[in-house]
């Protein structure tokens, strides 16, 4: 029962890094930005979650004001940070260390207001109980499924259906004919942003409710993230999805085999896996030289 248990824990978690990995990988694909502040936005939905949670506001405040933060930040980053770079036509280096300047800044003002040891909150839904002989499950884990789905319905839908959708999948392949028919590109960076922001948030919520939060805890997000775009094809928010469960998976099922110490590396082999034999991911498109 002990790998069920893993797999199980590996399915919980890859739900949460789903959702973390398609939120950059749209702004990637979008924007084009290499976004290496993505996890800062992940650790900040989670501390305020956890500040309005210890401070008994109501938990869907709570959770409006995480996503709130969220989005206030990734949408901050492009217009505060990346737009003015780009307009002096700053270098993708430039637009890298400016990011990671940005994360090490909000990996230290939460340190200093928030302290810098492992914070986490205890709710029903983290309270584990048996369904079968020696394999225990917590509701949490159905909300992470669920909520995980439901958002990557929504989002898919939202880009197939919708104008703003449409127009978002357009500025990924050709933004030039964008401003051919008088639409924005600017406006729909913004747009980028805030939705790549947003989906951090519940993953962010629920990490709170069980593994805990620190303040480095970004770093973690932004190098799965990284690693989920690339394992999925560069591109496919369907790739950074499935990739994410993967290597949430992959890190879970190793301590069968292994010391905990080397959950991290699990999902890096895989990465390196692919980097070595199919450097396309799972969904992206081959390129011939």
């Amino acid at each position: 029962m002990l790998f069920v248990q893993l797999l199980l824990g590996g399915v919980q978690n890859g739900a949460l890094y789903a959702l973390t990995a398609a939120g950059f990988a749209l702004i990637f694909g979008a924007t084009k930005v290499f976004h290496v502040a993505h996890g800062s936005a992940f650790t900040l939905a989670g501390y305020v979650f956890l500040y309005g949670w210890t401070h008994n506001w109501n938990s869907l405040l709570s959770s409006l004001a995480a996503v709130a933060v969220a989005v206030a930040f990734g949408v901050g980053m492009e217009r505060l940070v990346y737009r003015p770079i780009q307009r002096h036509e700053g270098s993708f280096f430039t637009v890298f260390v400016a990011a990671f300047g940005v994360s090490i800044v909000v990996q230290n003002l939460v340190g200093v207001f928030a302290g810098r040891g492992f914070a986490s909150i205890d709710t029903p839904l983290s309270n584990a109980s048996e369904v079968l002989p020696e394999l225990f499950l917590a509701d949490v884990f159905w909300v992470a499924i669920l909520v995980a789905l439901v958002m990557f319905v929504a989002l898919t839908l939202f880009l197939s259906r919708t104008n703003a959708g449409v127009a978002l999948r357009a500025l990924a392949q050709n933004p030039d004919l964008l401003r051919a028919y008088g639409l924005s590109s600017s406006r729909l960076s913004m747009l980028a942003f805030a939705l790549g922001s947003a989906l951090v948030a519940p993953a962010a919520i629920l990490t709170a409710m069980t593994t805990g939060l620190n303040e480095a805890v970004g770093n973690h997000v932004m190098l799965l993230s990284m690693a989920s775009t690339i394992v999925g094809g560069v591109g496919s928010l369907r790739g950074a999805a499935l990739a994410g469960l993967l290597l949430g998976v992959a890190e879970s099922v190793v301590l069968v085999f292994l010391e905990t110490q080397w959950a991290s590396a699990a999902s890096f082999l895989v990465l390196f896996g692919f980097i070595l034999f199919k450097p396309s991911g799972m969904f992206g498109a081959a390129v011939a030289k």
